[in-house]
């Protein structure tokens, strides 16, 4: 069993087609996913995906830091009036953004610490997205982790140096399809970490795995991730399967 720890599967990019979607990974044995929220325009559509497949699609509840904008405030009110009201598998996708825009830069760390700090009160894991801005990410969590904190830094493709300071808090790594770019170095970065620090992700309907890139991903192509991953650490795909699983699993609190 492999389990995808983060896809959009409520995007417009899958509507009317989860019946198939659905079938495909499952045939590819993919049985578990976890779909992070974006902000209040998507909450619904990811809650009717989890009701459709309830026990495989599993929600998390956060406020990305690409929707940090003017109106920030009422967003993050959203999530803590959804975080009272009902369970969710995590907080997230929650994190810094500082590739495409500065503009809201303390007004997404404002939001990030905030929801940390909604993570520790509801005892949830976090999972994390960083774009040029891992090192802020990585103080962010050892600012807050007082021993109860874990979680997951999403589509990691960082240094080796980050990948260490990401373990020693307790965290997990997020391995997609970057893994089968040739040109991504995380290969070289990965074969030097243990493979109990990481877990399987897509990131669908974004980043898909070779031979797939440039077209839409889905969970179904996980297996390609893994079958990559088994090899940079010279393990079987059975095992591969199993230790991720079992990760993704104590991620989770299954």
């Amino acid at each position: 069993m492999l389990i995808d720890t983060h896809c959009h599967l409520y995007s417009k990019e899958f509507a009317g087609e989860w019946e198939a979607l659905m079938a495909r990974a499952e045939e590819a044995g993919v049985q578990r996913f976890y779909m992070p929220a974006i902000d209040s325009s998507t909450h619904e559509e990811m809650l009717a995906v989890e009701r459709q497949f309830p026990g495989k699609c599993l929600a998390m509840m956060g406020l990305h830091p690409c929707s940090v904008k003017a109106d920030y405030e009422s967003e993050l009110s959203a999530v803590e009036d959804w975080l009272g009201r009902r369970s969710f598998a995590a907080v997230g996708e929650i994190g810094l953004d500082f590739y495409w825009d500065r503009t809201f830069e303390s007004q997404q760390v404002t939001a990030f610490h905030r929801q940390i700090g909604w993570a520790l009160d509801y005892k949830l894991p976090v999972v994390i997205h960083s774009r040029e801005a891992m090192q802020e990410c990585i103080e962010g969590i050892r600012k807050y982790q007082n021993g109860s904190l874990k979680g997951i830094f999403h589509c990691f493709s960082g240094t080796y140096e980050s990948a260490r300071a990401i373990i020693d808090l307790g965290f997990y790594l997020g391995i997609g399809g970057v893994l089968t770019y040739k040109k991504s170095g995380l290969a070289e970065v990965l074969a030097q970490l243990p493979l109990e620090s990481l877990v399987l992700e897509t990131d669908a309907p974004y980043l898909p795995p070779v031979p797939y890139r440039g077209k839409r991903n889905e969970s179904s192509y996980l297996p390609l991730v893994a079958a990559r991953l088994a090899e940079v650490k010279g393990v079987s795909l059975l095992d591969l399967a199993r230790i991720t699983t079992a990760n993704a699993q104590k991620v989770f609190s299954v």
